[in-house]
């Protein structure tokens, strides 16, 4: 685990939000006098599910059930956490599942140890830094290259989620799949959000077995509320259940995904059964940083989410950020992420084919870094720093895309995950195998490999290489070692401003599980100050212009799913801008 960094002032513990009169006042007032909350926290905010013996957070309420009852069965955090995610590929498949990658925090309250899992997609083989280059050289439009073969990674999950099992699983494997396959035989109610998301998209989206299984034969979506079944994904369930992970990286299941990107009905790609049958997923250091008194330990290289998060931190550790939300205390947390994006755009990729600079997280460098925070004005876009180690990369300007999922589960023994799992984009490549969707992670690289002046770019695409993440799983431990928050968000980049919010949020504002994830979305990542969209920001917006932000008002749809320890009891929140649901005893 690496060193933990100090630059600690005290914890802030507060009784509730401060309601005060919405105006727009010069900013040396702004954090005495912060405006009305917008409506997603105004007056009293839902009350987070409590329990005693164990915890779980989804993002669908089937998903949490299931979960619930490999707990119930004497199961292990992990165990619910697979029991979850096989769900979650059928009710929610726009956003995770077999065909993705994902990110694993595990705590084991024994001996308090905290482990990092790497289960993110890999490109194949064949790829080289052409991949998304035109016929003219220049890069291919996003839009343009996410459906089909060409985006589609290795998918990881499973083979990452096997691996926890042998090491931290009770229950038998075959267990673990029984709630998800009797789902998707006997069926299972169309959501809201996956109703309004195929009728977003529409059938022309999507490959041809994805347009049947999502659409009628009219080419209109499922309604909501409309049971559907997937025997596919219950057969592909059966065959991992009696094989393990091995079943769908070879055989049956792995030609099916083979011949759908390499037949995709747009930008067929190039992935064989060697890729799939030498893809492997690895155990890593968490990387580790204090944050007034606590330990927050997040995912390491190739996600760029806990190095981004945990330099946030440790440059605003420095200035009282209050005991509420502030304007003021929104432009240090802005200035904040800005300094952070920029180095995580210029110095963050796939290890071990990057020398990721390991002074990111120094603290003198960091304590330099946060010098450069203004308290009255905003310095606009940061430019990258030069921590120990650096080396000259080009600038990157790669994107990603709000989908992705979060599991939080606390077992009744004590022990913890934290979760972020992805097909990436909104139903990924749209490409279906076997009754579940691939992913699109390959279009999180770099479509070019240098910049303008010429210099490498880190998140180039390489054969084999993992693409830079935004995924931000998170556990805080206290100073007595004791675990205090399991967190963590769907998003793509800005999953790294809503697991600051969550941090700042509990640990200076005092809020609890169900209140922080009410809290309205705010962030920079570099670029504007991204506020939420709601009734109500309007003085917001009035107090961060008056720092000199330049301040857009945007959807911001978080999927925040924490579990917080304030004592002895376990608090579970859910984020009301998705599906989710926790679920406690």
């Amino acid at each position: 685990m690496m060193p933990p960094i100090s630059i600690t002032i005290g914890v802030r513990v507060v009784a509730g939000l401060a309601i005060l009169a919405a105006a727009a006042v010069p900013a040396a007032a702004l954090d005495r006098a912060a405006p009305e909350p917008p409506t997603a926290v105004l007056g009293e905010a839902g009350e987070p599910v409590s329990g005693t013996r164990h915890m779980v957070v989804t993002a669908h309420p089937l998903a949490s059930r299931a979960a619930r009852v490999m707990l119930y069965n004497g199961g292990s955090a992990v165990d619910a956490t697979i029991a979850a995610q096989a769900v979650l590929g059928l009710v929610e498949p726009q956003s995770s599942g077999l065909g993705g990658g994902a990110f694993l925090l595990h705590y084991a309250v024994e001996t308090g140890e905290i482990t990092s899992w790497d289960g993110r997609e890999t490109a194949p083989a064949a790829a080289t830094a052409e991949r998304f280059l035109d016929e003219h050289g220049d890069p291919m439009e996003w839009l343009d290259a996410v459906p089909g073969g060409l985006s589609v990674g290795v998918p990881g999950a499973l083979r990452m989620l096997g691996e926890v099992h042998a090491r931290h699983g009770k229950l038998d494997w075959a267990e673990l799949f029984e709630p998800a396959i009797e789902l998707a035989r006997d069926g299972f109610g169309v959501s809201p959000r996956l109703s309004s998301l195929l009728s977003w998209i529409g059938p022309d989206g999507f490959s041809p077995a994805a347009r049947d299984y999502f659409f009628n034969p009219a080419g209109e979506p499922h309604p909501l509320g409309q049971v559907i079944r997937n025997p596919a994904y219950a057969a592909t369930l059966e065959a991992i259940a009696r094989q393990g992970p091995d079943a769908l990286y070879e055989g049956d299941i792995a030609e099916a995904m083979v011949s759908a990107v390499q037949e995709a009905w747009t930008n067929p790609g190039d992935m064989t059964p060697e890729d799939l049958r030498g893809y492997r997923a690895l155990e890593r250091e968490p990387v580790c940083a204090d944050y007034r008194g606590y330990t927050v330990c997040g995912m390491g290289p190739p996600s760029s989410g806990g190095l981004a998060v945990q330099m946030t931190l440790a440059k605003l550790e420095r200035f009282d950020l209050g005991t509420s939300p502030s304007p003021r205390a929104l432009h240090l947390i802005g200035e904040a992420l800005n300094l952070a994006f920029a180095d995580r755009n210029h110095y963050v990729a796939d290890p071990d084919y990057v020398d990721v600079p390991a002074g990111l997280l120094d603290a003198d460098y960091l304590a330099e870094r946060s010098g450069l925070i203004d308290e009255d004005a905003t310095r606009g876009t940061a430019e990258p720093g030069t921590p120990p180690g650096a080396r000259d990369n080009g600038e990157d300007a790669s994107s990603e895309t709000p989908g992705t999922s979060q599991i939080s589960i606390v077992d009744g023994d004590g022990n913890a995950i934290s979760m972020t799992t992805t097909i990436e984009s909104a139903f990924g490549s749209r490409l279906m195998a076997a009754g579940f969707l691939l992913n699109n992670e390959l279009t999180d690289f770099s479509f070019v490999a240098q910049d303008d002046e010429g210099r490498p770019i880190a998140n180039r695409v390489e054969a084999g290489k993992r693409p830079r993440s935004s995924m931000a799983p998170t556990i805080v431990i206290d100073e007595a070692g004791n675990l205090r928050l399991v967190a963590g968000s769907p998003g793509g980049a800005r999953i790294i401003p809503y697991v600051v919010k969550a941090v700042v949020a509990h640990i200076d504002w005092g809020l609890d599980a169900q209140a922080v994830t009410e809290l309205f979305n705010f962030g920079s990542r570099n670029g504007p100050f991204e506020l939420e969209r709601m009734p109500g920001i309007e003085p917001w917006v009035d107090g961060l212009e008056a720092f000199g932000h330049d301040v857009v008002v945007v959807d911001m749809t978080s999927g925040l799913n924490l579990i917080a320890l304030p004592g002895t009891a376990l608090e579970g929140g859910s984020d009301p801008r998705r599906e989710g649901a926790a679920l406690g005893d």
